[in-house]
């Protein structure tokens, strides 16, 4: 069974859920938590596993994903630190709606359903904010079906760069700098389409001067320029 390391409430600070609590409910909570470290590669639950617990990245990446028999893959999202994740499942009771897949070496926190489900009920503004989170990852599915449906792939690059920029970017005098890197394969699987594609549309947009690449992280230096081509 892998060892768990025991958590610090001051940690819960740098996740948006928890970090309104007072320091003795994040101190409660910390109490029932569990540090884990995975491996890049490492699957932490397939879609329809049971939910059995609600998943936190301290440190490191993780993936959501779903992937069909024939090993096609589309990314839903990637998680960083001070997100979360696994949250459906233990609301409903119901399976994992996705894949979860490690990237990056982590450090994750994990809360079991039976704590989660109290806290939750005991504190409505986590239950708001859970709420919030979902409302905003079903957004998230619907442009990618509509993306998928209506746009070409320069289109669809576009506008999951637009989205990035707007869920993870940081202001930088060239412009807004997506704060995660990305590969090409990545980019890919989140737009449905190829590496070979992707590269060969982010080297227009780069000469275009729409976007800049720099080890490895992405600046959006004309979001308006970008915007136009996405739609």
């Amino acid at each position: 069974m892998r060892a768990t390391i025991p958590v610090n409430g001051d940690v819960l600070q740098m996740v948006p859920l928890f970090a309104g609590l007072l320091d003795d409910d994040r101190a409660e909570l910390a109490a029932r938590l569990r540090r884990r470290r995975y491996r890049r590669g490492e699957t932490l639950f397939l879609r329809g596993d049971p939910g059995s617990f609600l998943y936190v990245v301290e440190v490191g990446r993780v993936k959501i994903a779903m992937s069909s028999n024939q090993g096609k893959e589309v990314i839903l999202a990637l998680m960083g630190p001070g997100d979360f994740f696994g949250e459906l499942a233990l609301l409903d009771g119901g399976e994992r709606s996705a894949d979860a897949v490690v990237v990056e070496d982590c450090s994750l926190l994990l809360l079991g359903r039976k704590d989660f489900n109290r806290y939750v009920e005991q504190r409505p503004r986590v239950a708001l904010e859970v709420m919030s989170v979902l409302s905003r990852r079903i957004r998230q599915t619907n442009n990618l079906v509509h993306d998928a449906a209506f746009f070409d792939v320069p289109g669809r690059l576009a506008n999951a760069m637009l989205r990035l920029g707007e869920t993870l970017g940081y202001e930088t005098p060239a412009g807004v700098t997506i704060n995660r890197h990305l590969t090409q394969a990545e980019l890919a699987e989140m737009i449905g389409s190829t590496r070979e594609s992707v590269n060969k549309w982010l080297s227009y947009y780069q000469r275009q001067r729409f976007i800049r690449l720099e080890r490895g992280l992405i600046t959006i230096l004309r979001p308006q320029a970008l915007q136009s081509r996405a739609y």
